[in-house]
């Protein structure tokens, strides 16, 4: 039998803990207390003046049939004596909750746009803040719903679920106490029939949701079917499958099948159960209220009765209102609680203690390090790592997949602390230097180059955000991409697409070095800047490279031997270990590893 894909349940439990959590949106709500509180008065007297206009209504309705005796013996504080008057305080209280409501609806959106743009900036300076490890451990995608989808739950709560629910519970009680007052064996009567019957029709509403619910995730389920086995045809005809495949499709189409039949079923009993039992409850409660106005000596007036009928129907569609307003609540308590768990996570500012701002060089050394990720511990990365740069050396880090070459730029960017042993900068060790004051003299220029969306002159820029135009152009020279940024229509600011998919990867390259030229860093990575380009791109890139790490520490990773053989050190790692160390001229007389891994590369040029 075919199962539908399970989702990501809706229901969200009110547990105290989320609630401890949630309390947090009230430190953002804070400044605006004095609007919210005149936001909520406004909400108090429009709730409070809806309270009057199913009296009003029922003496409006009852007006034409009360006899003068009744008039007189009414002691009611609006009993009114013709219909004209009656009408007259109806549109005067239409008018009075107009006025309250409108204010009520700007004030409370204004506190919410506010309180939810401060929530945003927040949520979103945390996360640019996070260390790489929280960024290991979230998905990127799970991220960005918190904070639009998330914070779009706490905006139509903030501004409309919860005044509406106070509305509805006013509503509610207000509605028992006048029924009460008017005629208790009445609101007996009525509070043991219609609350039920609306409580009972909702549950019997969200059974039948869940089984349409449960049919349109069988149905999804076909359409996959579908699209697999037609974007898969030649797979299908090849293994001769045709038949599996449409048995595969019929259970799916069997299962919607049943499914919608026996939410039919039920929802022809729910329709049978609103006619006779919901409606039946209310003609039961007119007919006794019908019998107590008769008779010589009636227990409730015509006009009383009209507004208890009145009130019942309110209070009957507020109770049904009820649980899907809590819902909605029960939904923004858990979206909070998510952006409060962002907001209490310690940002690397907060984890890195470093204060010292000194003058940074290019001077690197790895002392004894040892690192593993903390989400993999059992798996060591790096072991006992020993190696200097000097000032504007150029060191290769050569090894296979997984030995550690990316690691160590990781480290030198102090995405992490080691585990063991110290990275020092000039002598004084990574910990004790201020973050931002350490990359501020570091560029990086990744084998995949991440483009913003914008312009090419927004991109360059990026690496000093107040360079002149002059600057980049400058930049852009160096790097060799002025010539084809020149031959653009719009020059620099011809816009690079979503994460720069108008630019072939050869110019995505340049950019990023004119990026890192613009920034002037005394320390310089390289991560396969050149591994996925073709040999003319190649060419281009490789010469700006050279002109990007002239007078300084640079650090290249890399696979392609043109790339590594200038290099001042090269070190050949193995399993987070250094195997060799030294030049290339002395690593190929030493005929060990690198020499086999210089024949290997000849033999596949040749």
């Amino acid at each position: 039998m075919l199962r539908p894909k399970k989702e990501k349940s809706e229901k969200i439990k009110i547990t105290k803990e989320s609630i401890q959590k949630a309390k947090g949106i009230f430190s953002y709500l804070k400044p605006y207390r004095l609007s919210f509180t005149i936001g909520w008065l406004f909400l108090v007297l429009s709730s409070t003046a809806g309270l009057f206009f199913p009296y009003l209504m029922g003496q409006l309705l009852g007006t034409s049939g009360t006899s003068m005796q009744e008039v007189s013996s009414n002691s009611s504080l609006f009993t009114m004596e013709n219909v004209n008057q009656i009408a007259l305080l109806l549109f005067i209280l239409f008018a009075t909750q107009a006025i309250f409501s409108y204010f009520r609806v700007v004030i409370f959106t204004n506190v919410t746009e506010n309180a939810l743009r401060d929530l945003r900036n927040d949520a979103f300076a945390h996360l640019i803040y996070m260390p790489m490890d929280f960024f290991n451990k979230s998905k990127v995608g799970d991220l960005t719903s918190r904070l639009s989808n998330d914070i779009s739950q706490i905006q139509e709560t903030l501004r409309t679920t919860i005044a509406e629910f106070f509305r509805q519970i006013v509503i509610v009680l207000g509605s028992i106490v006048f029924l009460v007052f008017v005629s208790w064996k009445l609101s007996l009567i009525m509070l043991a029939t219609v609350p039920v019957m609306a409580i009972i029709a909702v549950i019997f509403g969200r059974f039948i949701k869940k089984l349409s619910k449960k049919a349109q995730d069988y149905s999804a389920e076909s359409t996959t079917i579908i699209e697999e086995a037609l974007s898969g045809i030649s797979n299908v005809k090849s293994f001769t499958n045709e038949i599996f495949t449409l048995n595969k499709y019929r259970k799916a189409t069997q299962e919607i099948r049943d499914l919608n039949v026996k939410s039919g079923l039920w929802r022809g009993a729910f329709v049978s159960f609103i006619i006779f039992c919901l409606f039946g409850a209310i003609v039961f409660i007119i007919w006794q209220g019908l019998l107590m106005t008769q008779g010589p000596n009636p227990e409730i007036s015509s006009k009383n009765f009209f507004s208890f009928v009145m009130y019942t129907i309110m209070m009957g569609a507020s109770i049904g209102s009820l649980p899907e307003l809590y819902a909605s609540i029960q939904k923004a308590i858990g979206a909070t609680e998510n952006l409060m768990n962002i907001i209490a996570e310690k940002t690397e500012n907060e984890l890195a203690t470093g204060k010292l701002t000194p003058e940074i060089t290019g001077n690197v050394s790895f002392s004894k390090v040892d690192f593993h990720y903390p989400q993999r511990a059992d798996v060591q990365v790096l072991n006992q790592l020993d190696f200097t740069a000097e000032k504007t050396e150029t060191i290769a880090l050569v090894g296979s997949s997984g030995a550690g070459k990316s690691t160590i730029a990781s480290l030198l960017l102090h995405y992490y602390q080691p585990q063991q042993g110290v990275i020092l900068f000039d002598g004084i060790d990574a910990k004790d230097i201020e973050l931002h004051h350490l990359r501020k003299h570091m560029a990086i220029v990744p084998q995949e180059v991440i483009l913003f969306a914008g312009s090419i002159a927004e991109n360059i820029a990026f690496g000093k955000t107040d360079a002149s135009e002059s600057e980049i152009i400058d930049a852009a020279k160096r790097a060799n991409a002025w010539e084809f940024i020149a031959s653009f229509p719009e020059g620099l600011q011809t816009q690079v697409g979503d994460r720069g998919i108008q630019l072939s990867g050869g110019q995505k390259q340049r950019i990023a070095i004119a990026r890192a030229i613009l920034k002037n860093p005394a320390i310089l990575i390289l991560d396969e800047a050149t591994s996925a380009l073709d040999s003319e791109s190649e060419r281009l890139v490789q010469d700006a490279l050279d002109e990007l790490m002239v007078g300084r520490t640079s650090f290249v990773i890399a696979h392609r031997l043109s790339t590594i053989k200038k290099a001042n050190k090269i070190l050949v790692l193995e399993k987070g270990q250094i195997k060799e160390i030294g030049s290339h001229e002395e690593l190929i007389a030493k005929k060990g590893v690198y020499a086999n891994f210089v024949e290997l590369q000849n033999m596949h040029v040749s």
